[in-house]
């Protein structure tokens, strides 16, 4: 029998819940992506011939959330069909949801049909929506933000990503990630930045066009030197359970570079599970157990990392 088959697809248990004066938010999450994300978990689990996975809603998703104190988050729509997903998930629970509006830096090039394969070797494939040239969603993402002030927190995420896309067609991408620092700094919002197998290409961008006031690593994957110069530039990482894998000493280091103060926390549900539920369906009740790897990294008490990145978030996002 192969491994496969025994993975665990059920969800994680509930963390204990964060003391009522440490209460947080994860401020970058997809949680209208995670119902289908389980409904597929679900499928998969019965076809391994193990009990169906329950499918939860939105509503009971935040209700988890809450029960263990994550009181809010950031939802990220970054595909043109999200984009007012987000915004109306926001609208519908006042105070605990706050969108990020974006084109994904994946989206970008495939807006048009002009994408490449990249690294990972998937085919590329488009969706009718893609038929709309970038120009036109970027124009959706600028009229969204200002007709939505009180939802619309942040811009994100945007950035490069040098695994999913082709070289060639990397200056697509580096052109999209600049249209979105401009819409930042004009609207005086903070960004939210994904960054893989791009780290020279994102950091070179961010000082040739100055980076926003608030400019945030969301998911943050760089290393040591990376997190010097973050810190130079006051700019903030967002810490996903990636912190609480094993191989990656950089990241929890770069935590320590930039101190509590420059440090958010989030799930990017449903990706990125934190250890020791790596593999299973990641939703916003998880960071607890984030925050706790966290704590060894600081060596300091949950309930004050805790505190740190509400702080911080509050700071950057003003919630």
């Amino acid at each position: 029998m192969s491994k496969h088959h025994h993975r665990d697809r059920s969800w994680a248990p509930a963390p204990p819940a964060l003391p009522a004066d440490a209460q947080v938010i994860d401020n970058h999450t997809h949680v209208a992506s995670v119902v289908p994300f389980a409904r597929a978990m679900s499928h998969e689990a019965v076809e391994k011939g193990q009990p169906e996975v329950p499918v939860y809603g939105v509503d009971e998703l935040l209700a988890q959330a809450a029960a263990v104190g994550v009181t809010g988050i950031i939802d990220c729509g970054c595909e043109l069909p999200n984009l007012q997903v987000a915004i109306d998930m926001a609208r519908e629970h006042p105070g605990q949801v706050h969108a990020a509006i974006a084109i994904h830096p994946n989206e970008a090039v495939r807006h048009g049909h002009r994408a490449a394969p990249g690294p990972d070797g998937l085919a590329v494939k488009y969706q009718p929506y893609h038929d709309v040239s970038f120009d036109d969603a970027m124009a959706e993402v600028a009229r969204l933000a200002r007709a939505y002030p009180k939802q619309v927190v942040a811009i994100g995420e945007t950035g490069m990503d040098l695994f999913r896309t082709g070289e060639s067609v990397a200056h697509l991408q580096r052109e999209a990630f600049r249209a979105h620092i401009a819409l930042a700094k004009e609207l005086n919002l903070p960004m939210q930045i994904h960054d893989r197998d791009s780290h020279r290409e994102v950091i070179e961008t961010l000082l040739a066009d100055g980076a926003p006031e608030r400019t945030v690593f969301h998911s943050y994957s760089g290393d040591a030197a990376m997190a010097e110069i973050a810190r130079e530039h006051g700019w903030y990482l967002s810490m996903s359970g990636t912190c609480s894998y094993k191989g990656n000493d950089g990241i929890r280091e770069s935590a320590r570079i930039v101190g509590l103060n420059h440090v958010m926390v989030e799930t990017d549900a449903p990706y990125l599970t934190p250890m020791p539920y790596r593999g299973r369906t990641n939703a916003p009740y998880m960071i607890p157990y984030t925050l706790a790897a966290l704590a060894d990294v600081f060596d300091m008490p949950i309930a004050d990392v805790a505190r740190g990145t509400r702080e911080t978030t509050r700071t950057v996002y003003g919630i």
